[in-house]
């Protein structure tokens, strides 16, 4: 039996990992946080802290992992610089999973998106469209920034130097070493993420929609039932399904 904690419990995400965990017989939720509330007070209950807080908060949360010797499993995107600086200094000391999407179809669209880039080459034009609710804050979503980091690295491209966050006015024609990465806000969507691949006479989409936010919940939960087990270090959502 796994022991989580769960920070950032009242949110959308917060609460899918409660309803989740109520059917999942391999953990136990030890202690549940929200914003106001005090971690030190209940970090010691658990085995795991899953962290679907805010990004502003993570850093935090993870030192506090580390100075009681607790594995993480960190859901927040939109991280600053430095932020993500201070979670990378405390690998060696904690296991923790880090992953911008926690769906398992997700994680098979980002080795999917590897293997076309591979296999299609140079000549196809790279772009990415991502589509969330409207109460999402951070743009592009966390998973499109992977799937560019991606497309980037195949291409052996620093994503800083090549990325195209849409178009507007008299831009030019489309170079061939951009990665297009479009963000759509509206309603209530989930999430929705496509990679197009588009050459003259042929254009290959892969895409995945998520309807329910329970498939990250579980994926969430699949993550730090494995991480409990592994040595100090950084992971991800391939890792813990073995797609490395």
């Amino acid at each position: 039996m796994t022991r989580i904690i769960i920070t950032g419990s009242k949110g959308r995400m917060g609460q899918a990992l409660l309803a989740c965990a109520a059917r999942n017989p391999g953990v136990e939720v030890a202690a549940q946080i929200d914003q106001g509330e005090d971690l030190r007070s209940v970090i010691d209950r658990g085995d795991v802290v899953i962290d679907f807080s805010s990004p502003h908060a993570t850093p935090g949360i993870v030192e506090l992992c580390a100075t009681h010797r607790k594995a993480a499993v960190i859901g927040t995107t939109g991280h600053t610089d430095a932020e993500k600086s201070q979670i990378l200094n405390l690998k060696s000391q904690i296991p923790m999973v880090w992953s911008s999407n926690y769906s398992t179809g997700v994680n098979a669209l980002f080795w999917l998106t590897r293997k076309a880039a591979e296999i299609l080459g140079p000549g196809f034009d790279l772009e990415i469209v991502e589509m969330h609710h409207r109460l999402k804050k951070d743009a592009p979503s966390g998973t499109a920034k992977t799937l560019a980091e991606i497309l980037a690295e195949v291409r052996k491209q620093q994503i800083e130097k090549v990325a195209r966050h849409g178009r507007v006015g008299i831009v030019g024609e489309r170079t061939g070493t951009e990665i297009g990465i479009h963000s759509v806000r509206g309603g209530d969507v989930v999430g929705d993420h496509t990679v197009m691949f588009a050459n003259v006479g042929e254009r290959l989409e892969l895409t995945h929609k998520a309807s329910s936010r329970e498939t990250f919940a579980n994926g969430a939960l699949r993550a730090a039932q494995w991480i409990v087990k592994q040595k100090p270090g950084l992971y991800d959502m391939q890792d813990v399904l073995g797609l490395k």
